[in-house]
């Protein structure tokens, strides 16, 4: 992570369903490997499978975009909940100071509610 803080991320059941299948497929250490083994994939992987897909108007940044959207526009989860999930920083320092918990269980049902939004489709 940048800033060099753990961020603990809660998957909901298909995400983790997710990870097993890749895990199960692949024979490195790493969860997203790269074309070399042992390293991982670049910072523009994303955008290269956008510009394969022929997706224009879309990008990479957008879909952290569009999650924090859905959690302030369409859910009552606070806002310092989305902040978190997003591994954003915390600007105020006595605030940042006094916050160390990470909301890991409440944030768990935030993501089972993104993926069933999701799951919906357009």
């Amino acid at each position: 992570m940048k800033a060099d803080r753990v961020h603990r991320i809660p998957l909901s059941d298909p995400a983790r369903e997710l990870v097993r299948c890749l895990l199960d497929e692949t024979d490195d250490e790493l969860l997203f490997p790269g074309m070399k083994r042992g390293r991982h994939l670049s910072n523009t992987a994303m955008l290269a499978v956008l510009r394969r897909m022929k997706r224009t108007g879309i990008t990479v940044h957008g879909f952290r975009s569009t999650f924090r959207d859905w959690a302030a526009e369409c859910t009552t989860y606070p806002n310092e909940m989305a902040e978190m999930a997003l591994a954003h920083a915390v600007d105020d320092k006595v605030e940042a100071a006094y916050r160390c918990g990470d909301m890991f269980r409440r944030r768990k049902q935030m993501m089972d509610d993104w993926t069933a939004y999701c799951a919906r489709g357009a």
